[in-house]
């Protein structure tokens, strides 16, 4: 989804970063400056591990193989080519490529660790991350390859790989060796030292990227969703008297309070809904996926706190094993793992599958001459000849049926691994992946309901919509017709799609009520 960011530049510390910086840098290109203060403590805790390597006593990570292999200690002539070996054979993903924003974020977030000092990576390493980001140097990442168990290991890998000079990368789109890349932005390319490889490939950052992501699209998407659904409740003459204040305070839950005060504010005025108030309307009640939207949309708004509130403190971890203290000692851990993370990406997919499901049932009733209160039915021009709007309809309800399959959670999937030694692990990266084909199908649902909403409202002419309702359906008339004889639909539900992934929707709707919740 796109937004617009006035951030460009993002100070990297010892300190977190927020779902702003990882979007303004995934996304907006956002330039990396690196704190100098941190990086001074960088340079200390390699300080550590280097007097640890020198020790005759085996320390894992540094002088020793990984995973199964901890026990083995590696000589000091073979340590570098131990950490070359190990992102070598770590960069084993398989599939199509993972998309440069989500690239980015995960590259950007270990560069956060390693900046904390907890990782003993060297400060050449640090700053040759932060100068491939700059450069606009995106490693190949593949779909396949990260279980959530020790981090995001291959996807992690395959960045490190680029690193090293090694593997394939984008440049401005194009696929290129990064030996090139490198040579080409004047980077040179890492020999990793002792505990270098584990701390490149060690961490959530993949899941954490697209969990950041994913928070700052659900935000906007939600929002679109409640006046989607005032669209509908407006057009299909519902009525505004269950969104009142006093109403929603009989159940105090926060994000319902607030999705109906969006409601009130994008209903405001509105001539439609104004015309069958009073004692000639005798309908009792609206069906539920108009009454109860904030109710089901306020509960999205909740579960969302819930995870921005996990994904900022995993924005404030050091997530590496092992790990350097504060006082000094290298402790193997297991921060690493990914359920935290897994669970609230599951959580939202379930949130997507549901708004959309609620929404696609507003779209239905506009649909059929039973219960869209006088309308034509499919919202035809010309009944018998056209079919107006049904297969827009199907076509939502074909997303719908995709998303509650995504719905079903990743996390609960745990497959052993490493000998049995990553005998438990998180499925974090998966859950992530399909959240994203999750949040991508409820914006397009949202976009035919607002397509069909705004065709309902205008066939209620001579009575108009309100000032809110009326701003959001002249912008779909800037990309799509209004009702006539049947046409070509796909370019037109793919424009207001994209009304919706580019925040149009809302911003049409805000120009008139001010900023919504």
């Amino acid at each position: 989804m796109t937004t617009i960011t006035s951030v460009d530049r993002v100070f990297v510390g010892a300190g977190p970063l927020t779902i702003a910086d990882v979007v303004a840098v995934a996304r907006h290109d956002a330039h990396v400056e690196l704190d100098p203060a941190a990086l001074d403590a960088v340079e200390a805790s390699r300080a550590i591990i280097e007097a640890l390597a020198d020790d005759t006593e085996p320390h894992y990570g540094i002088s020793t193989g990984f995973g199964a292999l901890a026990t083995t200690f590696i000589p000091s002539d073979r340590r570098a080519q131990l950490q070359a070996s190990l992102v070598r054979s770590h960069a084993a993903g398989s599939g199509a490529e993972v998309e440069r924003e989500v690239v980015r974020a995960l590259m950007l977030l270990r560069l956060s660790t390693l900046m904390t000092g907890r990782t003993g990576a060297r400060r050449t390493t640090v700053e040759t991350y932060a100068a491939l980001l700059n450069a606009d140097i995106t490693p190949v990442v593949r779909e396949y390859g990260s279980l959530g168990c020790s981090g995001d290991l291959a996807p992690l890998a395959h960045c490190a790989l680029a690193a090293m000079g090694e593997g394939q990368v984008r440049v401005a789109g194009d696929l290129v060796d990064a030996s090139d890349a490198l040579a080409a932005a004047g980077i040179r390319p890492l020999r990793l030292a002792e505990k270098e490889g584990l701390a490149l490939i060690n961490g959530t950052d993949g899941m954490l990227g697209m969990l950041a992501l994913a928070t700052h699209d659900l935000a906007a998407l939600l929002t679109t969703a409640d006046i989607a659904a005032a669209m509908s409740v407006e057009a299909l003459m519902g009525t505004d008297a269950v969104f009142a204040d006093d109403l929603q305070r009989l159940r105090p839950q926060q994000g319902q309070a607030l999705a109906a005060a969006n409601l009130r504010a994008v209903l405001a005025g509105s001539p439609i809904v104004a015309s069958h108030k009073g004692p000639e309307c005798t309908r009792v009640q609206d069906a539920y996926s108009l009454r109860c939207s904030p109710q089901v949309h306020g509960a999205a708004r909740d579960t969302l706190g819930h995870a921005e509130l996990v994904a900022g403190r995993e924005l404030a971890s050091a997530v590496d094993n092992p790990v350097l203290t504060l006082d000094g000692r290298v402790e193997s851990n297991g921060n690493f793992h990914g359920a935290p993370v897994a669970y609230v990406l599951d959580f939202l997919a379930i949130v997507a599958a549901d708004v959309a499901s609620m929404s696609e049932r507003r779209t239905d009733r506009f649909l059929d001459p039973a219960r869209n209160q006088g309308l034509t039915p499919f919202l035809a021009h010309e009944v018998g000849v056209d079919s107006g709007l049904m297969i827009a309809q199907y076509t939502a309800a074909g997303i719908v049926s995709e998303l509650k399959r995504l719905a079903a959670p990743a996390s609960v999937d745990s497959i052993p691994s490493s000998a049995m030694q990553e005998d438990h692990v998180s499925m974090g990266w998966a859950a992530a992946r399909k959240l994203r084909r999750s949040l991508d199908g409820l914006g397009r649902v949202l976009a035919i309901e607002i397509m069909t909403a705004a065709r309902g409202a205008e066939l209620r002419a001579p009575l108009l919509p309100g000032p809110a309702t009326g701003a959001v359906l002249a912008a779909v008339r800037e990309v799509a017709e209004g009702p006539g004889p049947d046409r070509y639909l796909s370019p037109e539900i793919e424009a207001v799609v994209t009304l919706v992934q580019e925040g149009r929707i809302l911003a049409a709707a805000e120009a008139v009520t001010g900023p919504l919740n």
